[in-house]
């Protein structure tokens, strides 16, 4: 899945083997990759979340007062997981960190999309906007070995679609043996069992995860006893909170970590079961309004599911969606009770939704490349979410930023 030997976190390229961290294609020239990093980010008391409204017609709901329109436009970034899907969010995340305007606030990320986060907070810390651009290509190097990404780019233009890329990858011999493993064979059954994630998380320098400057970081993982959502802070992220985060029960052993709230070591999955991400940590008082949600899982696929994988791939799906909507209703129930006159201003956090997706391509992938990261794949995907990123600013979306919603929120959860 990855080479682990590949490449420093460090840019030093003096690993054992292989090339080192794929180099910049955006044509700007970046300092050397630093280590990948992490630091605090205290969860403060959450408002209750309150699903409601959910039979009401869709209605408009009154824009929060503008901010101020002077300095940086602050936002909050919410990262879905979806295994190598999230290389669409790698690409998102190189195009807004162009922008000198906007600044990240804040990110909450589960599985795939928490990699993208320590990799972001990490090369932030080390190098800035460039550094974190630097450390997410060095993440996506490792998990598909990538050893040029302008030669990838390049070879694009021969290639076939990722619609294709995913029928393609479908009939391979490994992805058929995993598939044929995991759905009769628990990852508990084999002797010799190893997470192949593991090689690339501890490669993450923590010291910068843990760091005050930057993003604050906050990744969720499910607990397997409760079923319930942890959500780590900056003080908190280690590699075993990066591999709980990630870790699929179909493919993955439980991740074991200490509770300190229940005074036991408790088993998590993949934070994406009961948060994907998880939006309220971002309700802090004292983070910006503007939570910008980049979205790897479609919500609507027209076509019914008629084999095994896709019946589970839309399950998961599913489910994985489930925990979003939910806090996208209690967002919309508090922005109705704002614009009704029920709540005085200032009582409820009136956030502002934004959405970067392409429903359209991740709708014509499947279960197989989640878990086969191939390059040229990893490389289509990049270029997707940066051109999604572009057309959410055309759009106006950047525009929005500060001001109001630049999604139909009512819309989106009727």
């Amino acid at each position: 899945m990855m080479d682990s030997e590949t490449g420093g976190p460090d840019g030093s390229g003096q690993g054992k083997s292989g090339p080192g961290p794929a180099p910049n294609t955006s044509g700007k020239a970046k300092p050397p990759a630093a280590e990948l990093a992490t630091e605090p980010g205290a969860l403060e008391a959450i408002e209750d979340l309150v699903t409601g409204g959910e039979g009401d017609a869709p209605q408009q709901f009154a824009a929060p007062a503008a901010a101020p329109a002077r300095g940086p436009r602050r936002i909050n970034l919410a990262l879905q997981g979806g295994g190598a899907h999230g290389a669409f969010t790698w690409g998102v995340l190189d195009r807004l960190l162009e922008d000198p305007d906007i600044e990240i606030a804040a990110i909450s990320g589960c599985s795939a999309g928490a990699l993208n986060a320590a990799a972001l907070k990490s090369g932030w810390v080390a190098g800035g906007r460039e550094g974190a651009r630097d450390q997410l290509d060095w993440l996506w190097g490792q998990m598909g070995a990538i050893p040029d990404l302008s030669f990838a780019h390049w070879l694009m233009a021969f290639l076939p679609g990722p619609a294709l890329t995913a029928r393609m990858i479908e009939t391979v011999v490994p992805f058929s043996m995993i598939d044929a493993v995991t759905s009769a064979v628990s990852p508990y059954d084999l002797p010799f069992w190893d997470n192949p994630l593991r090689r690339v998380a501890e490669r993450f320098a923590y010291d910068r995860i843990k760091a005050e400057e930057g993003p604050q970081i906050f990744i969720s993982a499910t607990n397997v006893r409760s079923g319930k959502i942890r959500v780590f802070d900056n003080a908190e992220i280690g590699t075993d909170v990066i591999l709980a985060s990630a870790c699929l029960p179909e493919v993955f052993r439980a991740v074991e970590i200490d509770d300190p709230a229940t005074g036991r070591r408790e088993a998590y999955w993949d934070g994406g079961y009961a948060g994907n991400p998880a939006l309220f940590p971002l309700f802090a008082p004292e983070l910006p309004d503007d939570i910008v949600i980049v979205s790897i899982n479609p919500l609507m696929r027209e076509a019914l599911p008629r084999t095994a994988a896709e019946i589970s791939n839309r399950v998961n799906e599913i489910s994985f969606n489930s925990s979003l909507l939910r806090e996208l209703r209690a967002i919309a129930f508090v922005k109705r009770l704002l614009a009704r006159g029920h709540l005085s201003p200032g009582s409820m956090k009136d956030v502002r939704v934004h959405m970067i997706a392409d429903d359209a391509l991740m709708g014509s992938l499947s279960v197989a490349t989640k878990l086969v990261p191939t390059p040229t794949l990893l490389a289509q995907l990049r270029q997707a979410g940066r051109a999604a990123a572009e057309a959410f600013m055309d759009r106006g979306g950047r525009g929005k930023i500060g001001v109001d919603c630049s999604v139909d929120l009512a819309a989106l959860i009727a």
